[in-house]
């Protein structure tokens, strides 16, 4: 009887499995379609950090802007700070500390959701995309590194009218951070020189760039 049983459950399981591969084929084309012919975005940003258990921790607000592939500049507005990569190089500047921080962008967005936007990874390669069903008017594909020593768990992407409107993050540690888009502009005109960034005198310097870099 209880092999019985245990056929039962696996055969359930693996139709389970079969019911929801066509939902998560899905959102796998939902996002493909969201990022399809995505060569520039920028918009208003609100960033709220929760840690595991339930508490806010930060919050932050500013503008984005991203010319794929490689190129983004996140302007923060409260912390005064600042990341730009013009897709070699990604600096991190915070004012109030009077100091920069230099990473090769190959480094330093390896394995994070920031290769979702920066259109430098092969969405199918780098994650495993699942459905996440609906809720606040948003479609939701949920995308699982496929890389064990990822620092984040799992990212939702919620779209609507073919824009992402959301992401939420949930690194391993249970911490979430959770972005939402205001005032999107798909394919805008932007200054190329905005992606680039000089150190301003006198700011201590962390790292450097990589070699052929600027």
């Amino acid at each position: 009887m209880r092999r019985i049983a245990f056929a039962c459950v696996a055969a359930l399981l693996s139709w389970a499995a079969a019911a929801d591969a066509p939902a998560d084929a899905r959102a796998a084309e939902r996002l493909d379609a969201a990022l399809k012919g995505l060569t520039g975005f920028r918009a208003e940003f609100r960033q709220t950090v929760i840690d595991a258990g339930g508490q806010q921790t930060e919050s932050a607000e500013g503008t984005v802007a991203l010319a794929r592939p490689g190129k983004f500049r996140w302007d923060y507005r409260t912390p005064p700070q600042l990341i730009v990569s013009d897709g070699t190089t990604v600096w991190l500047y915070d004012r109030d500390l009077a100091q920069v921080t230099v990473r090769p962008a190959a480094e330093a967005l390896v394995g994070t959701p920031a290769l979702l936007l920066s259109g430098q990874a092969d969405i199918r390669a780098e994650f495993a995309v699942t459905d996440g069903g609906t809720g606040d008017g948003l479609s939701w594909s949920v995308l699982a590194p496929k890389d064990a020593q990822s620092d984040f768990r799992e990212l939702h992407v919620g779209i609507a009218d073919g824009d992402l409107r959301r992401m939420i993050l949930v690194d391993r540690l249970g911490q979430t951070t959770r972005l939402d888009f205001e005032r999107i502009e798909r394919n805008p005109r932007l200054d190329p020189g905005s992606f680039n960034f000089t150190p301003p005198p006198g700011v201590d310097v962390i790292g450097r760039a990589p070699a052929g870099g600027t």
